[in-house]
């Protein structure tokens, strides 16, 4: 956290490309912006850069008096989805003679290019700037040397061949990338796909987020990059088996067949409200189910052969994943930390439109069960594995069956 002592230093020197000083309290944009250029941290610095808001060019404190709400914002920025991937902020008050001060500090990403709203923003000495292509490609080639999760590590028996072009051009780029810089881009594909992280340019190879997201067959790089469906007819795995599949593919194809299977199998039942009338309510609320699939999809551990596996019982459903909590993420304080093990995953999954914040997945899900009047879903923590329970909603005293 930066002492009161440093902030005064800062406020005392010119901007430089770890300082940016401004008394605007609502200019969303700006602050992203800013937030994405620190993170980049074109200079490699490999220390953290400060918004400053409150404070003049010449340093001296506006009088702002910062409230939560101003605090609250500057902290959604984090998390809203315009970033890509996730940043790592801290957002903090200081009192000073001549007014309060909102100081964001920002660590430099490990998985750069960082983009804002589909454009890379750097610092050129005290300004920011869009960053050119060859900038791009130094923040892509500067990744593999720090990357530490899987999904950012070069598949080094894969190809640029394995990758569909049509699925990468047309499912995903305009989605991850603003309109205008696609016009402009003259880039080769290699660079266009290292600059969103799913080549790598040092090896020469796709990463495994890039087959995962556009081969055609990620399961023969990663056997277990596949979700298994399976119903039965009875409340056990020994009961008989109604229905099997396996949504299978890339990760968008796996996404699509999770949501057709929940259309078919999900159920309503007409209750009655009053003598002239009924409602109708589902076993299981499709935000809830849909959620915890997400949630078990982007945080699985993708090193594993074991598949995700979606298990439909008459009473219950249970989703499990391999790989249990991660990073700052524990049993007290789950769903409120939340660890990554897949940023780039996760950024692919808000990209394609499956999600519209970072790491509200299971409070949805809570908030849907509730709404529905189901009960809570009960979470089972392993060091290997992380598995949910949905129990379906008692409808007139009696658990819903087909």
């Amino acid at each position: 956290m930066l002492s009161q002592e440093q902030l005064q230093t800062m406020l005392s020197e010119l901007e430089s490309d770890r300082v940016e000083r401004t008394v605007s309290t609502n200019n969303t944009d700006k602050f992203g912006q800013a937030i994405c250029a620190f993170a980049n941290d074109f200079p490699n610095h490999r220390q953290p850069g400060y918004l400053i808001v409150g404070a003049s060019d010449d340093g001296r404190p506006n009088g702002l008096s910062v409230t939560d709400d101003l605090l609250q914002n500057l902290a959604a920025l984090r998390s809203d989805g315009n970033i890509q991937p996730l940043p790592a902020i801290t957002v903090s008050r200081h009192s000073l003679p001549g007014g309060d001060l909102a100081v964001v500090e920002v660590l430099p990403s490990d998985l750069p290019p960082v983009r804002y709203k589909g454009r890379v923003w750097i610092r050129v000495g005290p300004r920011r700037a869009t960053a050119s292509e060859q900038e791009e490609r130094i923040l892509s080639e500067r990744r593999i040397s720090y990357a530490r999760s899987f999904d950012a590590l070069p598949c080094l028996e894969s190809t640029l061949a394995d990758l569909s072009q049509e699925r990468f051009y047309l499912s995903y780029l305009r989605r991850a990338v603003a309109e205008e810089v696609i016009v402009e881009n003259q880039r080769p594909f290699k660079l266009q796909l290292a600059s969103l992280r799913l080549f790598d340019l040092k090896q020469d190879c796709p990463t495994h987020a890039g087959v995962l997201l556009l081969a055609d067959e990620p399961t023969y790089y990663l056997p277990g990059a596949y979700v298994q469906f399976v119903r039965y007819a009875g409340g056990e795995m020994s009961s008989d088996v109604i229905d099997e599949k396996r949504a299978m593919g890339d990760l968008h194809t796996i996404l699509q067949t999770l949501d057709l299977l929940m259309d078919v199998n999900l159920r309503q039942h007409p209750v009655p409200v009053s003598a002239l009338r009924e409602a109708m309510i589902s076993d299981y609320p499709k935000v809830a189910v849909r959620e915890l699939l997400i949630n078990a999809i982007m945080h699985r551990n993708y090193q594993s052969n074991a598949p995700v596996r979606f298990y439909w019982f008459p009473d219950h459903i249970e989703i499990n994943n391999p790989g249990g909590l991660y990073g700052e993420a524990s049993p007290k304080n789950f769903p409120y930390a939340v660890g990554y093990r897949n940023p780039v995953i996760a950024e692919a999954i808000r990209v394609l439109g499956y999600t519209n914040r970072f790491g509200q997945g299971v409070l949805r899900a809570r908030k849907a069960l509730e709404i529905n009047q189901s009960p809570p879903a009960k979470f089972t923590f392993d060091p290997h594995w992380f598995s949910v329970r949905i129990e379906a909603r008692a409808a007139n005293g009696v658990l819903g069956q087909e």
